[in-house]
């Protein structure tokens, strides 16, 4: 096997990949919130128009997106704290790879605990 030239440590690898994946997941949530801010802030503006908007959040479709959003939330939560021990923990640079496996698979395991739930309120309508 060769070896990587120098700053293509992970390249293609698992830290790339947590890497992208918390750009990614931090600009969902951050448009989640402007989303929300807006859509809030038409309750000042026009009750009428904010309980529209709040209507139409009440699909099938947008149930899923929540779904996403929660399992966003919770990978950038658990990656920020692997990020962090990567950066301050002395042996966190050889750990990496191994705590990448565990922030997946915390957060395969609380959203295995959130979606029935979550899912039977979005298709059985309770």
């Amino acid at each position: 096997m060769a070896t990587a030239p120098a700053g293509t440590l992970y390249r293609g690898r698992e830290g790339m990949w947590s890497w992208v994946a918390h750009r990614v997941t931090g600009m969902l949530i951050f448009v989640f919130l402007l989303v929300h801010v807006l859509d809030t802030s038409l309750v000042r503006v026009s009750p009428e128009a904010y309980n529209a908007v709040i209507g139409a959040y009440k699909n099938p479709i947008m149930g899923l997106a929540e779904a996403g959003l929660v399992a966003a939330i919770v990978f950038h939560a658990f990656n920020g704290i692997r990020v962090i021990l990567v950066d301050f923990w002395w042996n966190g640079p050889r750990r990496q790879k191994l705590m990448m496996w565990i922030v997946l698979g915390l957060t395969f395991v609380l959203m295995a605990g959130f979606l029935p739930r979550h899912l039977g309120n979005v298709f059985g309508g309770h």
